[in-house]
């Protein structure tokens, strides 16, 4: 099973040009300041000087005051003010533009009676009719999905998945650092969500990569005869950088945010959504070895050490590129 994950390896290697550790949806929030009238922030990703093309359109009559635009250094910020003519409970909201992206688009409206509404807009649904009494259900899986595709499109969480992968000895010491894995991110992604530690996002970014590379070079030296602590006892070390995994996926979900009335709900699915996540790769790499097996491809013994390279490698290039935004 191993050495048929090793395909799946390489090709998370080729895809390290792409920036690791990602989540930026579009995000749309509409805050009511008094009854039908909203103020309105429109978030949308750019690099450089490109940027998506994206508008919000509401289906009812309103009344929108001129867009006031600024630029951060990864995103467009657009701020307006719309007055609903026909009550916003009910209307559609759509993201106009958003089918030709691979982009999500998080909806957050606020109103003054505490009431709230989220829900994760995709290019295959760029639609979602507002409730008339929206509850904790939309909350729910909105924040299981951004979980998911967090660590989905997380290559660097997902390389320090596959060594686990790779450098555990059997499938029970697998199950094992995984767990400690969870155990370990779902403590400190909590903490940090919830304001109990505070750690500024870069090094936390470069200390990832580089626990990357630590188990890269663990897998090269257990494949020479000289097994280290990662080989003897993967689920401590799963553990122990667990715990700087979650606060980069802390970090991640700051980008967006958390309902104000809905924390420890949006906390909780979104962990489950990570889970989820990780648990996809890994039957992934489970099932790739399964197909290798049946169709008696030889993978070659030298395999498992040339990707314990290519991972070291793109994540000692990442440690680099992170500790340069530290500075």
């Amino acid at each position: 099973m191993k050495r048929a994950a090793l395909a799946l390896a390489a090709w998370l290697c080729l895809l390290t040009p792409v920036p690791a550790h990602e989540i930026r949806p579009a995000y749309l929030e509409l805050r009511e300041t008094t009854p039908g009238t909203f103020e309105v922030l429109f978030k949308t990703p750019r690099r450089g000087d490109q940027r998506l093309d994206l508008r919000v359109v509401l289906s009812g009559r309103n009344e929108t005051t001129p867009v006031v635009s600024r630029r951060t250094a990864d995103a467009r910020i657009e701020t307006w003010r719309v007055h609903t003519l026909d009550p916003l409970r009910g209307q559609h909201v759509r993201i106009d533009g958003l089918e030709s992206t691979m982009t999500d688009a998080l909806v957050r409206i606020v109103y003054t009676d505490g009431d709230s509404f989220e829900h994760l807009l995709t290019p295959a649904a760029p639609l979602v009719t507002v409730p008339a009494h929206p509850g904790g259900a939309s909350v729910a899986w909105t924040y299981l999905a951004l979980g998911v595709e967090h660590i989905l499109a997380g290559i660097d969480h997902l390389l320090f998945v596959l060594a686990l992968t790779l450098i555990a000895a059997s499938t029970r010491e697998l199950i094992k650092a995984v767990t400690a894995f969870t155990a370990a991110h779902s403590v400190t992604l909590a903490a940090a969500t919830l304001g109990f530690v505070h750690v500024p996002p870069p090094p936390v970014e470069a200390l990832i990569a580089l626990s990357i590379v630590f188990v890269a070079l663990e897998i090269v030296r257990a494949r020479e005869g000289s097994a280290g602590l990662a080989a003897r006892r993967p689920w401590i070390v799963a553990f122990a950088f667990g715990l700087l995994h979650g606060l980069g996926f802390a970090g991640a979900l700051s980008q967006v945010g958390l309902p104000a009335g809905h924390i420890p709900l949006a906390l909780l699915f979104f962990n489950v959504g990570v889970e989820i996540g990780q648990l996809l790769f890994i039957a992934a790499v489970f099932g790739l070895g399964w197909l290798v097996r049946l169709s008696a491809v030889r993978v070659p013994a030298i395999w498992p050490r040339a990707v314990a390279y290519g991972v070291g490698s793109a994540a000692a290039f990442w440690v680099v590129e992170r500790t340069i935004a530290v500075f």
